[in-house]
């Protein structure tokens, strides 16, 4: 079986920092290589793979003002569509655009779909939905308006994450900095809570973070570390008393999520999107619906079992099953 994984090139693949879909795109790749399948990754020639790298992009435009976004796309995508004829199956984690290549070749072609960014996408979806396959990643983020083959949760390389029995003082708010996430409502529950909160994540909307994050931070009891790389992130995410996850929209996925509960950390997390179907409530983490209620949580974390959440997350969002349910993906189409 010959794998074409189509990922983004805003980032790095694997990223740099942060990219969760270039994140998700390595893990399916690297996870693919090691059951012996040929994977080629078409990513930034910057990207690491222990398959086959091809690419035209040498580097990725997030971190490159020079480079075009628009050129770089086109020339990424058409680079790989031009050779579909080489793959038994192309894999698609670039969101919308590669469909509209899909009816010109052959190759079957996978698409995951990392989340809608807007309701104004989804025409392009139904256009392509008879022909192509659509892996949601999950049960919360599926459209109705879609046909799916199947939901294939994100999974993480275990060997990434080091558990932690022995948790910290502080709460942590690990994630981009957008209205979206929360993070102004994380700084609230911890005000109220009493206990310090260390922010890391990447600044998307600068003036979210001027009026409703910044002031509040003091190097103290508010403490912003920066967008974070991998060791950080495990110091960080294993050293937490809990992740909050105070999130104001239907999140499809949540690679912090599972990452912290990977290091034994517990998380609180408001009830939306995909949030029921991570966290085990009670066991794991908190699903709550507002401030008040991840108060009393945070309150309640010495009653979650650290183990358990580890526990969790390495059985159900492993890379490892994550490439077991692609390869039944696979294996689907092609028979």
């Amino acid at each position: 079986m010959k794998i074409a994984i189509l990922s983004p090139i805003a980032w790095r693949t694997p990223p740099r920092k942060y990219g969760p879909w270039e994140q998700v795109s390595s893990n399916i790749s690297e996870g693919l290589v090691e059951r012996g399948v040929d994977v080629t990754l078409f990513a930034t020639g910057d990207s690491l793979t222990i398959g086959k790298l091809d690419s035209v992009c040498e580097r990725p435009y997030a971190e490159y003002p020079d480079v075009d976004p628009k050129v770089a796309e086109c020339l990424h995508i058409s680079h790989l569509m031009e050779q579909a004829g080489h793959f038994d199956i192309i894999h698609n984690n670039f969101d919308f655009l590669p469909l509209s290549y899909s009816r010109l070749i052959n190759t079957p072609m996978v698409t995951t779909i990392h989340g809608f960014s807007s309701p104004k996408i989804i025409p392009v979806f139904k256009k392509y939905n008879s022909t192509s396959y659509y892996v949601s990643i999950s049960n919360s983020d599926r459209s109705p308006e879609l046909s799916y083959t199947a939901t294939v949760y994100n999974g993480i390389d275990t060997r990434a994450f080091s558990f932690n029995a022995e948790s910290g003082e502080s709460l942590l708010f690990f994630g981009r900095i957008h209205p979206e996430k929360g993070v102004s409502e994380a700084i609230e529950i911890a005000k109220k809570s009493n206990r310090q909160l260390i922010i890391s994540g990447l600044i998307q909307d600068h003036d979210y973070f001027t009026n409703k994050v910044s002031p509040f931070i003091d190097g103290q009891e508010i403490v912003y570390v920066g967008n974070s790389g991998p060791l950080d992130r495990n110091k960080l995410l294993g050293g937490a008393f809990a992740l909050l996850h105070p999130i104001g929209f239907e999140e499809p996925f949540g690679l912090s999520v599972v990452e912290a509960m990977m290091c034994g950390t517990p998380v609180i997390a408001f009830k939306r999107g995909s949030m029921s179907e991570l966290i085990l409530d009670g066991k794991t983490g908190f699903l709550v619906n507002n401030v008040e209620e991840a108060v009393e949580a945070v309150n309640s974390i010495e009653f979650i079992d650290r183990r358990d959440c580890m526990e969790w997350a390495t059985s159900t969002f492993s890379s490892q099953k994550m490439v077991d349910g692609y390869l039944d993906v696979y294996q689907q189409i092609l028979r």
